[in-house]
């Protein structure tokens, strides 16, 4: 903060601060003596807040600068022109807080949960007995996220008018439906994000690294792209999807038919790269066997699925539902499940004769963000997976080979 800025900041000590974090938690709890958290410009630089309940919170204009906020719950917090820099907010729930005017430059926001929050710019007026009113600033421009770190955060439906947010990092974010017009995102990282919906609309995106980003329905009028690596691009699906003149719902049902009847009706489904999402729905189906390398199912609805021993290498199941699927003997190698919903399903080993297993193999799949709660996993191969922020209470992985 400028210096001019830095008089209006209240130092707090120990006990003070704990005492209102106490009558806090009161006041959430609707006790005797509560009372809402309201710290407005306080000085609670490299202050140590992890995991503390701070809803409704109104820290507006305070001074947070590297503090520790990780895990906190700020949903619905006043941090209207927080400072934030560099501050630890890894997987703190920022949900519908409003922090117009925030500045999180280099602050570490991995895995954090910002849907529908405020991060459209903003500037707070203080009026001074000698000078009338004045405007607090940061040392860099209000809304700013520089060099900030977003990996598999959910931004959904979050306002991010004219943000700033140079070489950030959202790598494999959930920015769908977000609101990004005029936003300055030069440089940035957006690999594996998903934009669906999103509104771009002449936004920067010079020299930002897109890939694999999910662009469909976004709108990306007037945008710059000069530079803008695009590789791998997940676009709008098709309306049908055809196999050498056969629709893709028929070739799903002779691969039914195939399980069902134990080989002696239909055929096996061997496909490469095909796009499942006009299907829309493969929920219970019966796909054991599947050969379908480098295949798209995003956002679809498996639930309940059975894909025993498939081969689903490299596949793209981000946003997927595969709750209670078997995915037991499939190998998934490579494959993108970052916020896929895992819980219950079965991934253990396939039996496929006498003393003889086939693992569910995960190696150098991303899982960031998936939720695997309840899962059934014993024995699974998560050589090399990416895991961050993935939820597994109550998974059993009894003899999984994973590198913690």
């Amino acid at each position: 903060m400028s210096s001019q800025a830095q008089q209006h900041h209240t130092a707090l000590d120990a006990h003070t601060l704990r005492e209102a974090l106490d009558a806090h938690q009161r006041y959430l709890a609707g006790r005797a003596g509560g009372r809402r958290l309201a710290l407005h410009y306080a000085d609670l630089a490299n202050c140590s807040l992890e995991g503390v309940d701070l809803r409704d919170a109104d820290l507006t204009g305070a001074k947070l600068a590297g503090s520790t906020l990780a895990r906190s719950n700020l949903s619905r917090a006043i941090l209207f022109g927080a400072d934030l820099r560099e501050a630890d907010m890894r997987h703190v729930n920022l949900k519908r807080a409003d922090l117009r005017g925030a500045c999180m430059r280099g602050a570490n926001l991995a895995g954090a949960e910002l849907a529908g929050c405020d991060l459209r710019e903003g500037r707070i007026a203080l009026q001074d007995k000698l000078d009338g009113f004045r405007i607090l600033r940061h040392e860099h421009r209000p809304g700013e996220l520089n060099y900030a770190v977003l990996a598999g955060a959910n931004l959904q439906g979050a306002q991010m008018t004219g943000a700033v947010a140079m070489t950030s990092d959202f790598t494999d974010a959930n920015l769908s439906g977000a609101i990004l017009t005029g936003a300055k995102l030069m440089r940035a990282v957006l690999d594996g994000a998903d934009l669906s919906g999103a509104d771009l609309g002449g936004a920067d995106l010079s020299g930002a690294s897109m890939k694999r980003a999910v662009l469909t329905g976004v709108n990306l009028s007037q945008a710059r792209l000069d530079d803008a690596d695009l590789t791998d691009v997940l676009r709008a699906p098709p309306p049908i999807f055809y196999i050498d003149d056969k629709s893709l719902t028929d070739v799903v049902s002779d691969h039914e038919a195939f399980c069902d009847s134990n080989g002696r009706h239909g055929e096996v489904m061997k496909l490469h790269q095909v796009d499942f999402r006009p299907m829309r729905s493969l929920k219970k189906r019966r796909l054991s066997g599947l050969s379908a390398p480098n295949s798209i199912f995003f956002g679809m609805d498996l639930e309940g699925a059975q894909l025993q021993g498939a081969d689903l290498t490299n596949c793209d199941f981000r946003g997927a539902n595969l709750r209670d699927a078997d995915l037991r003997g499939a190998r998934f190698t490579g494959a993108q499940l970052a916020r896929a919903d895992m819980r219950g399903a079965k991934m253990g080993p396939l039996a496929i004769g006498d003393n003889r297993f086939v693992r569910t193999d995960f190696s150098r799949a991303s899982l960031r963000g998936a939720d695997l709660r309840g899962a059934h996993a014993p024995r699974a191969r998560f050589l090399e997976a990416e895991m961050d922020g993935a939820r597994v209470a109550g998974c059993d992985l009894t003899g999984a080979e994973l590198e913690i």
